[in-house]
Protein backbone atom coordinates (compact mmCIF):
# COMPACT_ATOMS: atom_id res chain seq x y z
CA UNK A 1 0.00 0.00 0.00
CA UNK A 2 1.21 3.82 -0.82
CA UNK A 3 1.19 6.18 1.62
CA UNK A 4 2.09 9.59 2.60
CA UNK A 5 0.69 12.28 5.07
CA UNK A 6 0.45 15.80 4.97
CA UNK A 7 0.55 18.32 7.55
CA UNK A 8 -1.61 21.48 6.65
CA UNK A 9 0.97 23.20 9.42
CA UNK A 10 3.52 24.26 6.59
CA UNK A 11 1.56 22.71 4.09
CA UNK A 12 4.33 19.74 4.54
CA UNK A 13 4.56 16.07 3.72
CA UNK A 14 5.91 14.37 6.90
CA UNK A 15 5.91 10.97 5.32
CA UNK A 16 5.92 8.68 2.33
CA UNK A 17 6.20 5.12 1.95
CA UNK A 18 6.10 2.48 -0.97
CA UNK A 19 4.66 -0.10 -1.37
CA UNK A 20 7.06 -2.24 0.91
CA UNK A 21 6.24 0.23 3.73
CA UNK A 22 9.62 1.67 3.62
CA UNK A 23 9.44 5.46 5.14
CA UNK A 24 11.33 7.35 1.93
CA UNK A 25 11.80 10.21 4.20
CA UNK A 26 13.38 11.63 7.41
CA UNK A 27 12.03 12.83 10.20
CA UNK A 28 13.72 13.78 13.53
CA UNK A 29 12.99 11.95 16.80
CA UNK A 30 13.29 15.72 17.82
CA UNK A 31 10.78 16.98 15.43
CA UNK A 32 9.52 20.74 16.77
CA UNK A 33 5.71 21.31 17.07
CA UNK A 34 3.43 24.19 15.83
CA UNK A 35 4.14 26.79 16.09
CA UNK A 36 8.00 26.01 15.05
CA UNK A 37 8.42 24.72 11.96
CA UNK A 38 9.08 21.01 11.61
CA UNK A 39 12.31 18.63 10.83
CA UNK A 40 11.73 16.50 8.30
CA UNK A 41 9.83 15.72 5.42
CA UNK A 42 9.45 18.30 2.39
CA UNK A 43 9.34 21.46 3.98
CA UNK A 44 8.26 24.76 1.87
CA UNK A 45 10.67 27.48 2.00
CA UNK A 46 8.61 31.00 0.74
CA UNK A 47 9.13 33.76 0.36
CA UNK A 48 12.77 33.10 1.13
CA UNK A 49 14.93 30.43 0.66
CA UNK A 50 17.89 30.38 3.14
CA UNK A 51 18.90 34.16 3.95
CA UNK A 52 18.77 35.25 0.65
CA UNK A 53 16.62 37.93 2.07
CA UNK A 54 15.59 39.75 5.30
CA UNK A 55 12.77 37.37 6.35
CA UNK A 56 13.44 34.47 8.59
CA UNK A 57 15.32 31.77 7.68
CA UNK A 58 13.40 29.96 4.69
CA UNK A 59 10.68 32.22 4.54
CA UNK A 60 7.44 31.99 6.79
CA UNK A 61 4.96 29.32 4.01
CA UNK A 62 6.31 26.90 6.61
CA UNK A 63 5.26 28.15 9.65
CA UNK A 64 1.65 28.79 8.63
CA UNK A 65 -1.35 26.88 8.79
CA UNK A 66 -2.58 26.01 5.08
CA UNK A 67 -5.78 25.01 3.94
CA UNK A 68 -7.38 22.56 1.43
CA UNK A 69 -8.27 24.54 -1.54
CA UNK A 70 -11.46 22.82 -2.76
CA UNK A 71 -11.86 24.48 -6.12
CA UNK A 72 -8.08 25.26 -7.70
CA UNK A 73 -7.94 26.01 -11.30
CA UNK A 74 -7.41 22.81 -13.38
CA UNK A 75 -4.27 21.36 -14.00
CA UNK A 76 -3.52 19.31 -17.17
CA UNK A 77 -4.83 15.81 -16.48
CA UNK A 78 -2.59 12.96 -15.45
CA UNK A 79 -3.88 9.62 -15.59
CA UNK A 80 -0.64 8.07 -13.68
CA UNK A 81 -1.83 10.10 -10.43
CA UNK A 82 -3.56 7.81 -8.27
CA UNK A 83 -4.56 9.88 -5.17
CA UNK A 84 -3.90 14.03 -4.65
CA UNK A 85 -4.25 16.75 -2.75
CA UNK A 86 -4.51 20.46 -3.35
CA UNK A 87 -3.59 23.34 -0.56
CA UNK A 88 -3.58 26.57 -0.82
CA UNK A 89 -1.49 29.74 1.23
CA UNK A 90 -2.61 33.36 1.53
CA UNK A 91 -0.88 36.17 3.39
CA UNK A 92 -2.56 36.94 7.01
CA UNK A 93 -2.54 40.82 7.81
CA UNK A 94 0.69 39.95 10.28
CA UNK A 95 2.86 38.67 6.98
CA UNK A 96 1.85 41.53 4.63
CA UNK A 97 3.37 43.79 7.55
CA UNK A 98 6.93 41.66 6.92
CA UNK A 99 6.23 41.15 3.37
CA UNK A 100 4.14 43.36 1.72
CA UNK A 101 3.16 41.46 -1.07
CA UNK A 102 -0.56 39.30 -2.27
CA UNK A 103 -0.06 36.76 -3.12
CA UNK A 104 -2.05 32.61 -4.07
CA UNK A 105 0.26 29.66 -3.52
CA UNK A 106 -1.47 26.50 -4.33
CA UNK A 107 0.20 23.35 -3.93
CA UNK A 108 -1.08 20.16 -5.42
CA UNK A 109 0.62 16.96 -3.56
CA UNK A 110 -0.09 13.24 -5.74
CA UNK A 111 1.09 9.74 -5.90
CA UNK A 112 1.22 7.99 -8.75
CA UNK A 113 0.57 4.13 -9.31
CA UNK A 114 4.26 3.49 -8.82
CA UNK A 115 4.47 5.15 -6.15
CA UNK A 116 6.23 8.32 -7.30
CA UNK A 117 5.57 11.77 -5.19
CA UNK A 118 4.69 14.84 -7.06
CA UNK A 119 4.53 18.31 -6.22
CA UNK A 120 3.44 21.29 -8.20
CA UNK A 121 3.05 24.38 -7.46
CA UNK A 122 1.58 27.87 -8.77
CA UNK A 123 2.74 30.83 -7.09
CA UNK A 124 -0.15 33.78 -8.39
CA UNK A 125 0.44 37.61 -7.74
CA UNK A 126 -2.63 39.07 -6.38
CA UNK A 127 -1.18 42.83 -5.65
CA UNK A 128 -4.08 45.22 -6.70
CA UNK A 129 -1.59 47.50 -7.23
CA UNK A 130 0.01 45.81 -10.13
CA UNK A 131 3.67 45.39 -8.21
CA UNK A 132 5.91 42.87 -9.29
CA UNK A 133 7.46 40.77 -6.51
CA UNK A 134 10.34 39.03 -6.33
CA UNK A 135 10.84 35.78 -4.44
CA UNK A 136 12.98 31.89 -3.86
CA UNK A 137 11.75 29.13 -3.14
CA UNK A 138 12.42 25.13 -2.34
CA UNK A 139 11.16 22.08 -1.27
CA UNK A 140 13.73 21.66 1.41
CA UNK A 141 13.60 17.25 1.42
CA UNK A 142 15.16 15.59 3.67
CA UNK A 143 15.62 11.88 1.98
CA UNK A 144 16.33 9.21 4.63
CA UNK A 145 19.70 6.88 3.54
CA UNK A 146 20.84 3.85 5.10
CA UNK A 147 24.61 5.41 5.51
CA UNK A 148 25.97 8.33 4.11
CA UNK A 149 29.02 6.42 2.56
CA UNK A 150 26.78 4.11 1.13
CA UNK A 151 25.04 6.76 -0.96
CA UNK A 152 25.95 8.67 -4.33
CA UNK A 153 24.38 11.22 -6.11
CA UNK A 154 24.30 10.82 -10.34
CA UNK A 155 23.65 13.48 -13.12
CA UNK A 156 25.59 16.92 -11.23
CA UNK A 157 28.53 15.47 -13.46
CA UNK A 158 30.72 18.55 -15.17
CA UNK A 159 27.81 20.99 -13.52
CA UNK A 160 29.58 24.39 -12.22
CA UNK A 161 28.70 24.96 -8.30
CA UNK A 162 29.27 27.44 -5.65
CA UNK A 163 30.89 25.70 -2.36
CA UNK A 164 29.88 27.45 0.74
CA UNK A 165 32.17 25.84 2.34
CA UNK A 166 34.95 27.99 0.88
CA UNK A 167 33.16 31.12 0.96
CA UNK A 168 31.09 30.38 -1.78
CA UNK A 169 33.79 29.91 -4.47
CA UNK A 170 32.91 29.06 -7.33
CA UNK A 171 33.90 25.43 -8.93
CA UNK A 172 33.31 22.56 -11.70
CA UNK A 173 32.04 18.96 -10.88
CA UNK A 174 35.10 16.75 -12.01
CA UNK A 175 34.00 13.30 -10.67
CA UNK A 176 31.23 10.90 -12.42
CA UNK A 177 29.22 10.57 -9.41
CA UNK A 178 29.28 12.62 -6.15
CA UNK A 179 29.74 10.82 -2.73
CA UNK A 180 30.29 11.65 0.98
CA UNK A 181 33.53 11.92 2.36
CA UNK A 182 33.39 15.25 4.77
CA UNK A 183 30.67 17.82 5.24
CA UNK A 184 29.24 19.13 2.19
CA UNK A 185 26.77 22.53 1.01
CA UNK A 186 27.35 23.44 -2.28
CA UNK A 187 25.14 25.16 -5.04
CA UNK A 188 24.89 23.33 -8.06
CA UNK A 189 24.07 25.99 -11.59
CA UNK A 190 22.16 25.49 -14.22
CA UNK A 191 21.05 22.09 -13.05
CA UNK A 192 19.95 19.40 -15.08
CA UNK A 193 15.82 18.28 -14.98
CA UNK A 194 17.17 15.11 -13.33
CA UNK A 195 19.11 13.71 -10.63
CA UNK A 196 19.75 10.12 -9.13
CA UNK A 197 20.23 9.62 -5.52
CA UNK A 198 21.77 6.00 -4.84
CA UNK A 199 21.70 4.07 -2.04
CA UNK A 200 23.77 0.94 -2.25
CA UNK A 201 23.24 -0.22 1.16
CA UNK A 202 19.51 0.14 0.70
CA UNK A 203 19.31 -0.91 -3.09
CA UNK A 204 17.62 1.92 -3.53
CA UNK A 205 17.34 4.84 -6.08
CA UNK A 206 15.72 8.17 -5.63
CA UNK A 207 14.96 9.42 -8.77
CA UNK A 208 14.26 13.37 -8.75
CA UNK A 209 12.82 15.14 -11.31
CA UNK A 210 11.75 18.77 -12.19
CA UNK A 211 10.09 21.02 -14.60
CA UNK A 212 9.73 25.27 -14.65
CA UNK A 213 6.78 26.52 -12.46
CA UNK A 214 3.86 27.42 -14.42
CA UNK A 215 3.11 30.67 -15.82
CA UNK A 216 1.45 32.71 -13.70
CA UNK A 217 1.50 35.95 -15.44
CA UNK A 218 5.55 36.83 -16.28
CA UNK A 219 7.91 34.47 -14.23
CA UNK A 220 11.52 35.90 -14.96
CA UNK A 221 13.73 33.33 -13.66
CA UNK A 222 17.46 33.85 -13.20
CA UNK A 223 19.00 30.67 -11.98
CA UNK A 224 17.56 27.43 -11.81
CA UNK A 225 19.50 25.28 -9.29
CA UNK A 226 19.95 22.58 -7.25
CA UNK A 227 21.44 22.56 -4.01
CA UNK A 228 23.49 19.29 -2.20
CA UNK A 229 23.75 19.35 1.38
CA UNK A 230 24.95 17.36 3.70
CA UNK A 231 25.78 19.54 7.33
CA UNK A 232 27.15 18.44 10.61
CA UNK A 233 28.16 15.10 10.07
CA UNK A 234 28.54 12.19 7.74
CA UNK A 235 27.35 9.58 9.43
CA UNK A 236 24.13 11.26 9.10
CA UNK A 237 21.16 8.74 7.98
CA UNK A 238 19.35 11.97 5.46
CA UNK A 239 20.58 14.57 3.73
CA UNK A 240 19.28 17.39 1.45
CA UNK A 241 19.26 17.65 -2.21
CA UNK A 242 16.37 20.38 -3.00
CA UNK A 243 15.60 22.51 -6.29
CA UNK A 244 14.90 25.83 -5.90
CA UNK A 245 14.08 29.31 -7.46
CA UNK A 246 16.03 32.11 -6.78
CA UNK A 247 15.28 35.36 -7.69
CA UNK A 248 12.21 35.07 -9.87
CA UNK A 249 10.21 38.16 -10.95
CA UNK A 250 6.43 38.10 -10.57
CA UNK A 251 3.89 40.37 -11.96
CA UNK A 252 -0.15 39.69 -11.31
CA UNK A 253 -2.43 38.82 -14.29
CA UNK A 254 -3.90 41.46 -16.34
Amino acid sequence: ILYSQIRLFGGQVTSWKNDHGEELLFVSSKAIKPPKPFRGGIPICFPQFGTQGNLEQHGFARNRLWAIDDNPPPLPVNPAIKAFVDLILKPSEDDLKMWPHSFEFRLRIALGAGGDLSLTSRIRNTNTDGRPFSYTFAFHTYFSVSDISEVRVEGLETMDYLDNMKGKERFTEQGDAIVFESEVDKVYLAAPSKVAIIDHDMRRTFVVTKEGLPDAGKLDLMENLFMLNLMKSIAANYFHLHHYLFSSCLEPLG
